[in-house]
């Protein structure tokens, strides 16, 4: 808040909200990917360097596809997290109870706008209903990572 807020004077806007989470995660991305990454058993590595391939070749058509399910389950994680984020976005992206009409315009998250209504008491059932609407998203992501999932590891045993 005090950096894009303050600071750059972005006032309470879409953009100073998206710019703090890919702060927050990225750490849980970095991390995700650098575990998935030293998972690769070595002699995968040594036997596509003993077949001949150079160390591009080995990267690119072996050790990301092997780790390409732990790299994903990362983002998913991470998107997961920013989902259910309110409160670093309460206090950079505003509650404002409207579309934003540009990046710099104030607007509300899923995730603020349920809190919002579950603690005004009185829009409980809206709130019930924001929250299905955020675990349909949240399943729609997992279900679209996995088939993407399964769409690249089907294209690199293949080509």
């Amino acid at each position: 808040m005090l950096f894009f807020v303050t600071t750059l004077g972005w006032s309470f806007s879409m953009a100073a909200g998206a710019f703090t989470l890919a702060i927050m995660i990225l750490p849980l991305i970095i991390r995700a990917t650098e575990e998935a990454l030293l998972a690769v058993p070595n002699t995968l590595r040594e036997a596509s360097f003993g077949l001949g391939a150079g160390k591009l070749r080995t990267i690119f058509k072996i050790v990301l596809p092997t780790a390409m399910p732990g790299i994903l389950a990362g983002i998913i994680l991470a998107i997961g997290r920013i989902v259910g984020e309110t409160a670093a976005l309460i206090y950079t992206a505003g509650t404002v109870p409207q579309i934003p009409k540009n990046l710099f315009s104030s607007g509300r998250t899923l995730a603020i706008h349920m809190y919002s209504l579950s603690s005004e008491g009185l829009y409980t059932n809206q709130a019930y209903a924001t929250a299905v609407v955020l675990l349909i998203v949240v399943i729609g992501i997992n279900g679209l990572s996995s088939l993407i999932a399964k769409k690249l590891s089907k294209g690199d045993l293949n080509g």
